[in-house]
């Protein structure tokens, strides 16, 4: 077998057409998964009663399981609960109306809220408790002083490891082929299938995850930079 370093380049220009597809799981995911991480986050930080157990095993249940086994269990046990929520209500709505990247979304988005939980647990931590008590005793309710005190500092400290969990997120979506959504990585295989140069084709997807892994790389930076001016005074 012969390298055949043209076809990688017909490859790589038919993968671009999955690059859409794969941005959207991992922007999806991360901005879900922020979210779900956050708020697990906080309960868990501030051991909120009956919450805070919950949370503690949702994380360690995630963390503790692949990824692969989590887009399984909400592809065959979502669509279970939706048609029987849905019957027992007289609706006739079914999840078979429900496109299979949405599950996907769902499965992924669980996955790095418990990821993120973490991270963002361990970016408030780093915020001296101090700097919170202060605020409460100016007035400042403990809400406003998370908004406008903590969580700019624990952003600015977490971001590098939410970079690497964006990162994480990006090359888990090759995972969405097990639900039938065409990623890079299924484009790879659909495109390689016609003359069977598999190692060619995942060559071009490579590529291309290595770019788009130097762009958030690139992203993060710019804007760690930006953080770290305001966190020094030097923006107005």
């Amino acid at each position: 077998m012969k390298l055949d370093p043209a076809f990688i380049w017909t490859a790589f220009v038919q993968l671009l057409s999955a690059i859409p597809t794969t941005l959207e799981i991992t922007a999806v995911s991360v901005a879900c998964g922020f979210l779900i991480g956050t708020a697990a986050a906080l309960v868990r930080l501030y051991r909120v009663p009956v919450l805070q157990p919950l949370a503690s095993a949702y994380v360690t249940f995630i963390r503790g399981t692949p990824m692969l086994t989590h887009l399984l269990l909400i592809l065959f046990g979502l669509p279970m609960l939706i048609d029987s929520a849905a019957e027992g209500l007289g609706l006739p709505f079914r999840s078979v109306s429900i496109p299979m990247i949405g599950f996907v979304y769902v499965s992924f988005s669980i996955t790095a809220g418990a990821y993120m939980s973490e991270v963002v647990r361990s970016g408030l931590m780093a915020v001296n408790r101090g700097q919170l008590e202060a605020a409460l005793s100016v007035g400042m309710t403990t809400p406003q002083a998370l908004r406008r005190i903590v969580f700019p500092q624990a952003f600015a400290a977490a971001l590098p490891n939410l970079s690497n969990s964006a990162i994480g997120m990006l090359h888990g979506s090759t995972l969405a082929f097990a639900a039938s959504v065409v990623d890079i990585n299924a484009k790879a295989q659909i495109v390689a299938s016609t003359n069977w140069k598999f190692f060619e084709a995942y060559i071009a997807a490579a590529l291309i995850f290595w770019g788009l892994t130097i762009a958030i790389e690139r992203l993060t930076a710019l804007l760690e930079k930006r953080v770290n001016s305001y966190n020094r005074g030097g923006v107005a």
